[in-house]
């Protein structure tokens, strides 16, 4: 599989726009996320994220390890047994995604108890 590598300007904010640039979209980070504890299989992956499709967990999964943040090892068995782990840069992101999981955990506590906007207006 050929890797895309996209070229920055390297301005400023460049290492930033290069992180978010690898872990965009809805499920990167989640998926990440579910292999800090190690190995997982393509299901078990899909039972944890809910309401990801076939398509697009494959899809994703895909872009990860053409990024060379996952790991795809297939076992020669029958059904044949696919394992994803994080690589070497992978486990390098586990605290910048441990941090977005704790910032996301705080944001969504202040918010359940903050009133809601409309109600907050009135």
């Amino acid at each position: 599989m050929a890797t895309k590598r996209r070229n920055y300007d390297c301005a400023t904010g460049c290492p930033v726009e290069a992180t978010l640039d690898l872990i965009d979209g809805k499920w990167k980070g989640v998926i990440l996320f579910h292999l800090m504890a190690g190995a997982v299989r393509f299901n078990e992956l899909r039972r944890r994220l809910g309401a990801i499709t076939q398509r697009m967990l494959t899809r994703q999964l895909r872009e990860l390890e053409e990024s060379g943040l996952i790991v795809r090892t297939v076992y020669p068995q029958v059904p044949p047994k696919v394992e994803y782990t994080l690589s070497e840069d992978g486990r390098s992101l586990a605290p910048v995604i441990a941090a977005l999981h704790d910032w996301g955990t705080g944001w969504l506590a202040r918010r359940a108890g903050a009133a809601p906007v409309a109600q907050a207006a009135e």
